[in-house]
C-alpha cells in the first residue's frame, strides 16, 4: 500500500512547513550555493530552484509508477489526481500559495496525473488486441 503513495505529496507538504513555519514564501529566495563559472559569473541555486529539481525527480519515479498494470495502478492514480486537487485548492485559496515555485509545483502534479493516465491507457491498448485475427463466424 506503501508504494501507491503518491510522490508529490512530498514537495507539497514540504512547501507548507517552510513557508508556514519558517517565515512566508521569500523562504524560496534563499540562496543555498553558488557556483563560479568560466565566464565570470555564478550560478546560483535557490531553495525554490531546489524544490523545484526535486519534483521533477520524483515526478520520473511517478511515470515509473505508472507503467504498472493491476488494481493497485487505479488506486495510484486516483491518490496522485487528490494530490494535484489538493496543490490546485491551496492555490486558488491560500495566500501563501500565490508563488511561482507553488505553481510549478502544480503543473508538476498535474503532469504526473496527465502522463500516468496516458501511460496506463497506452499499456491497456498493447494488452488488448482488437480488430486482429477476431472471431469472424457466428454465434
Amino acid at each position: 500500500m506503501l508504494t501507491n503513495v503518491p510522490l508529490l505529496i512530498v514537495p507539497f507538504i514540504v512547501y507548507n512547513i517552510q513557508v508556514f513555519l519558517h517565515g512566508g514564501i521569500g523562504v524560496w529566495e534563499n540562496e543555498i550555493f553558488s557556483i563560479p563559472l568560466i565566464h565570470g559569473e555564478a550560478w546560483v541555486m535557490k531553495m525554490g530552484d531546489l524544490m523545484v529539481m526535486l519534483a521533477l525527480i520524483l515526478l520520473f519515479f511517478e511515470i515509473l509508477k505508472a507503467t504498472r498494470v493491476g488494481a493497485s495502478s487505479v488506486i495510484d492514480h486516483l491518490l496522485s489526481t487528490f494530490v494535484f486537487i489538493a496543490y490546485l485548492v491551496e492555490f486558488l485559496v491560500v495566500k501563501n500559495a500565490a508563488h511561482s515555485v507553488f505553481f510549478i509545483l502544480m503543473t508538476i502534479a498535474l503532469v504526473d496525473v496527465l502522463a500516468g493516465f496516458t501511460v496506463s491507457i497506452r499499456s491497456a491498448t498493447r494488452d488488448v488486441n482488437v480488430g486482429h485475427g477476431g472471431y469472424h463466424g457466428e454465434y
